[in-house]
Order: structure tokens, then sequence, then C-alpha cells
């Protein structure tokens, strides 16, 4: 069997497969509660035979959203319509994750296919539209060079930083009940977690500011109290952005530091993404990610490799090589949601790659590429 779809246990959680969907933002819920959207979205990949299915990124206070029509886990009435979709892609033999987030100072923005804030008033009805002034840990905009989609955020005090700390506890206590088998922390792409770590976004001189010890301090102390209240037997996994990719900001090297840090915290996975700021200056290719996982891992925990990812050989090769313990595609995984089961006749083949499918399907396509002569069936 392919490295790729071996199993892969963390903590008391055995993952069917090495394949994961990567949280990717819907912008479809009214006041922070998912619905059939979300159901079929995420269902599918449990159809698609991906081994962990990640829920978006969810924001832990509605203010933390990334947009009006993020979802949210900040309300205990939340919790229902995400339990659905967890007990769902249970049933189908895939583990349920969800990110759990505060976007900070981009945080409030539009929604991504409007043109900035065009909403009608029906329309503003309909989706449940709201507009805020965002935290962060310095009151310095995200970019001057979109002054309608970033405002200025309002630097947060000490108490808005033990808050926010405790919306994440408070949402991952709900995150258990809704059933889901990991929890993972946002601490990428510039949103508030990665603006503490970066000197780029964090200009405070308290002790959250200045020294690399001090701008971790958030981080650590999210990761810290999440895990005091996320079971014993779950993994923990952080997103983060291994590099900014921008003059003078955070670096893999930093990164490698804080994994360590994280791991002696509980933290099972280092999902390695990159970017967020101004400035960016990696080039997207296929595979460019690949080396900020191999190099977190270098710290002793496991990664996630993710960021144009689409052939399954070359999937195979990073878990294979050592690169990263799991692969995560997005944008793969939307162009195609059935991409495990086409991957594993791909590496595997044989009559075994069929037992992949769902049990609705599994004979049928067996029996049709027996009549066509495909995939050795």
């Amino acid at each position: 069997m392919s490295q790729l779809f071996s199993p892969l246990t963390l903590r008391d959680l055995t993952l069917r497969n090495r394949t994961v969907v990567s949280p990717m933002c819907q912008y479809s819920a009214k006041g922070g509660l998912a619905n059939d959207w979300h159901l079929v979205h995420l269902g599918r990949f449990a159809l698609g035979g991906f081994g962990l299915v990640i829920v978006e990124a969810t924001g832990v206070t509605p203010e933390g959203r990334i947009s009006y029509g993020d979802l949210g886990l900040w309300d205990d009435a939340q919790i229902a319509p995400l339990r659905h979709i967890v007990d769902f892609l249970h049933d189908e033999g895939t583990a349920a994750g969800i990110q759990l987030g505060h976007a900070g100072r981009k945080a409030s923005t539009p929604i991504a296919w409007r043109s900035g804030f065009d909403e009608t008033e029906q329309e503003k009805i309909d989706a449940g539209y709201e507009h805020w002034i965002p935290v962060a840990p310095s009151a310095i905009p995200h970019t001057d060079r979109h002054p309608s989609d970033f405002q200025t955020p309002t630097e947060l005090d000490l108490e808005g930083i033990v808050r926010i700390t405790k919306a994440f506890v408070d949402a991952t206590g709900r995150a258990d009940e809704a059933g889901f088998d990991v929890v993972e922390i946002h601490g990428a792409h510039g949103y508030l977690i990665s603006q503490f770590l970066s000197p780029l976004a964090n200009k405070r001189t308290d002790r959250y500011g200045g020294s690399r010890d001090n701008r971790m301090r958030f981080a650590l102390e999210v990761a810290e109290a999440v895990r005091a209240v996320w079971p014993a037997e779950k993994p923990l996994f952080m997103r983060i952005s291994a590099t900014d990719g921008s003059p003078g900001g955070w670096s893999v090297e930093d990164s490698v530091v804080l994994a360590g840090e994280l791991k002696q915290l509980g933290v099972d996975v280092i999902d390695c993404s990159s970017g967020g700021f101004d400035g960016y200056g990696l080039k997207p290719a296929n595979l460019y990610q690949v080396p900020l996982a191999k190099a977190v891992r270098e710290a002793g925990v496991a990664t996630m490799a993710v960021g144009l990812i689409s052939d399954p050989a070359d999937a195979e090769a990073i878990v294979a090589n050592g690169d990263a313990d799991l692969v995560a595609l997005a944008r793969t995984a939307l162009e195609d949601p059935n991409w495990p089961l086409h991957a594993h006749h791909a590496l595997d083949g044989g009559g075994d790659a069929y037992k992949l499918w769902p049990k609705q399907a599994r004979n049928r396509i067996r029996d049709r590429d027996k009549v066509l002569g495909l995939r050795g069936a």
C-alpha cells in the first residue's frame, strides 16, 4: 500500500489515510450558523475518501469573523448544525476537524465574490449583513491599498487579549460537544495570532510585543489554554504561516522555534502555510510550500503540507520522503472532491482500491470498470 493511503494515529484518533481537506471559507453562513450548503459542501469530501475534513475558519467571537458570512462557534446555538455535519462525516468513515480562528485586523471584510460592500438593502437583510471595527495587536491597517476593504483596527488591551483567549477556550468546548475529532487553531495568513507573531503587524511595547518570545506569547497562551480543555485523547493542530514571505517579517527559523514550543504544550500537528501580509514574495507553484513543512518537521513535530498539491505521485512522495505526515488539498479538492478515490487507484490499483468508495457506489464503479477494462477491476 502507498504511504499516502496508510493510516495515521494521532493520540486516540486513527485517520484512514493521510489526505486532508484544508479549511476553506464559504462566506455562506448567516449569524455564524452552518446550513445545508456546508453539509453538502463538506459531505462530498467524505464520500470522496478523504481521511480528515476540516471545517472552514470559524470565528470564536462575532468580531473575529473574516466576514459576516463566516461560520461561528461563540454561541451554543451554533453547535447542533455543526454536529449534524460531523455525524455525516463520521458515518462515511472520515474524521472531522474544525479550524477556530480570529481574523484580527482582517475582520469585517467584504464577501470574497462581491465587489466590496455592494449589497443592496434587501441582500443585507437576506444575508445577515454586519459591519464592525476590528481589533488587532496594534492600530495598523492590513494595507493602505484597499482602504474600503480593510479598516484601521482598535488596539487590544490586556483585558481584550484575555477575553479572546477565553473565547478560544469556550469555542473549543463547543467543538467537543459537536463531536469534532480535531481542533485546528488558526495562527496563519495574517489573522490575529499571525499578527501577534509578525513584527510587520505587532508594534506593541508590552509583554506581547518586541522580542520574538514576547510576540509568540499570545499564540502559546491560546494553544496552552485550548489544550487544557480539549480532551487528552483528541489531537490538536495549529496552522501557521511558516514564513510571512515579506521583508522583515516572520521567518522559517522563527517557525521552527515556535513549533518546538507548541509541541511541548501538546500541539500534535503543525499545518504549514505561508503569507498573509503585504509584500508576499513567494511565487505560487506546484508544491511550493512543501519545503516549509519539511523544515518545521525538523523540530520533531508532525506536519501537514498544503499548497498547489494535485498529482497523486507528488502527494505520495511528500509522505514517503518524510517531508510531512499529512497532505492537505483545497482548490484541488474543490475541482475534484473524489481526488482520494482516484489517487488511491493510481497509486495502489487493483480490487482493494475500490474499498474506499462509499458502499452505495463501490460495486457499481467496479462493475463499470470491469466492462470497460479500467483500473484492473
